[in-house]
């Protein structure tokens, strides 16, 4: 393969990633194994970046719904919608959470709770416990993003300042049956710490909080409120958040960054590449795993394949993101060398920018330092986004709809003959973005770089991923294209705006 070919095939496995994590076609999957029934009266509570797909996989299976979606933007539901903030909550966080604690609360006896939760949750729904603002919590998850604290830590703290998270939503739908359907987007899949654990026991105390601020050096950076309540907990003057169980309880985790890497390396070995799964447990500081990732020795040629989420520390007054940062981190690593990264964000974005992460090549710093660039300074600067603009090495996706985290590929070439050399600027580019219009006439996703999200023509379909004869047009099994969410998802829905794609 020649080097164009070698981007276009990480490309085309990231997409495939993406496509195998379909939030619509696994949560119709796992209502259909729950057996959940048109007849019934369903509470949804759905929030995160898939919520209205989640919400509309279930209603493929259950029929009419009640409820409310908490998203980061307007999409097409089932249900109404509340727009919220994410990364970082505004006011339609706390109407969301209030929205959801209320409808739990009103649920009886007879009457399924379904909480759908995927990745931005915490952030989406923010109801600050006795005593404290939004402005606080948007002051603390400010802190904790910029400091670097890994997710885990982050949403350790969030529970407890909250009045939804840590089981607490759970116990306002005591009285119903209650299931819960996860798009994990946490390494290691963890239910307390997915959308901070709403619904599950929380294992952590204010003593733990508060070991966080001390770990990352927080106490002075935060509202003297938002201190005062975690010692206050501390000190056995607030309730700790709940630790038993939910009586009437289902969860499942319904899709994850394992399955989004699996079905990346089956679509490479599709393509005859030797493909490796790495790890599924990736982390740490965004451009030292980078380093460690394209420094793995490989077995001739053959594609690396990481999933997990790592985190940047903030140091510069750049743009960028995690997977951005270790895109230019690579490129530095690997100047001249045969090798092809990429790093991306399932979401379709990373940190606060258009761009979902990076793909980069041996050429990359060359091509920058031609256009008079300084990429280690910019790295320093935490710059990483004006450079990987500047060399065509960007990935553009659009909000996917989807989120399980960040997928990370490396392919390794054995000699540079095979790679194809670094070429010129132009031969380097990425083609200029095309728009691809899903979903929603108002929900625009920008597909670039050769990423057609709702193109997965020749994908192969893991038995595992097959939807039941009934579910729709996407249960044929034959290939992603007939099982692609974006096409059946008119078709389900009697919806008249088919997918447009250029």
């Amino acid at each position: 393969m020649r080097r164009m070919d070698d981007r276009s095939l990480l490309l085309s496995a990231f997409r495939a990633g993406i496509a195998g994590v379909d939030p619509e076609s696994r949560t119709a999957v796992a209502a259909e194994r729950l057996g959940l029934r048109a007849g019934s009266r369903f509470v949804v509570l759905a929030a995160g970046k898939a919520s209205a797909a989640m919400a509309w996989g279930l209603a493929r299976v259950a029929g009419p719904l009640a409820g409310v979606v908490v998203a980061p933007e307007p999409a097409e539901s089932p249900l109404p919608v509340l727009v919220a903030g994410h990364p970082v909550p505004n006011e339609g966080s706390v109407t969301g959470a209030r929205r959801a604690l209320e409808l739990a609360s009103a649920a009886g006896s007879d009457d399924v709770v379904v909480c759908l939760l995927s990745g931005g949750a915490s952030a989406l729904l923010a109801a600050p416990a006795g005593g404290l603002t939004l402005d606080d919590l948007t002051a603390t998850n400010r802190a904790l993003l910029e400091c670097g604290a890994d997710i885990v830590a982050t949403n350790t703290v969030r529970k407890h300042l909250s009045a939804i998270k840590g089981g607490r939503l759970a116990a306002a739908a005591a009285d119903a049956r209650l299931i819960t359907l996860v798009l994990s987007d946490v390494v290691g899949d963890p239910l307390d710490v997915s959308a901070s654990g709403p619904t599950v026991p929380d294992p952590t105390r204010y003593e733990d909080a508060l070991a966080v601020l001390d770990r990352y050096d927080l106490r002075a950076r935060l509202p003297k409120r938002v201190v005062d309540h975690l010692e206050s907990g501390r000190a056995g003057h607030l309730p700790e958040t709940p630790t038993a169980s939910h009586p009437r309880h289902e969860i499942g985790i319904i899709a994850s960054g394992a399955v989004a890497a699996e079905a990346a390396a089956t679509f490479v070995r599709s393509n005859g590449v030797r493909a490796r799964i790495v790890t599924t447990r990736h982390v740490g500081e965004a451009r030292e795993a980078a380093i460690e990732a394209v420094t793995t020795p490989t077995q001739g040629d053959e594609v690396l394949v990481f999933a997990g989420e790592t985190t940047v520390t903030v140091t510069g007054a750049g743009r960028g993101g995690r997977n951005q940062e270790a895109a230019l981190a690579a490129a530095i690593e690997i100047e001249g060398r045969p090798i092809t990264f990429l790093a991306g964000g399932t979401d379709g974005i990373d940190g606060p920018t258009d761009a979902a992460g990076g793909l980069v090549d041996g050429g990359t710093i060359e091509r920058a330092r031609t256009l008079g660039l300084a990429p280690s300074a910019a790295l320093d600067a935490n710059d990483s986004y004006s450079v990987l603009a500047a060399t065509g090495d960007l990935v553009l996706t659009g909000p996917t709809g989807t989120n399980v985290a960040d997928l990370w590929l490396v392919l390794s070439r054995e000699s540079p003959d095979a790679w194809g050399g670094h070429g010129s600027l132009a031969d380097h580019r990425l083609p200029a973005p095309r728009p691809i219009e899903f979903r929603s006439a108002t929900h625009r996703c920008t597909g670039g770089a050769g990423i057609r999200l709702a193109d997965t023509e020749g994908l192969p379909l893991p038995a595992r991923f097959t939807l039941p004869g009934r579910v729709g047009p996407c249960s044929t099994g034959a290939s992603a294209k007939a099982w692609s969410a974006y096409p059946a998802r008119s078709a389900a829905r009697g919806c008249s705006r088919e997918p447009a794609c250029p």
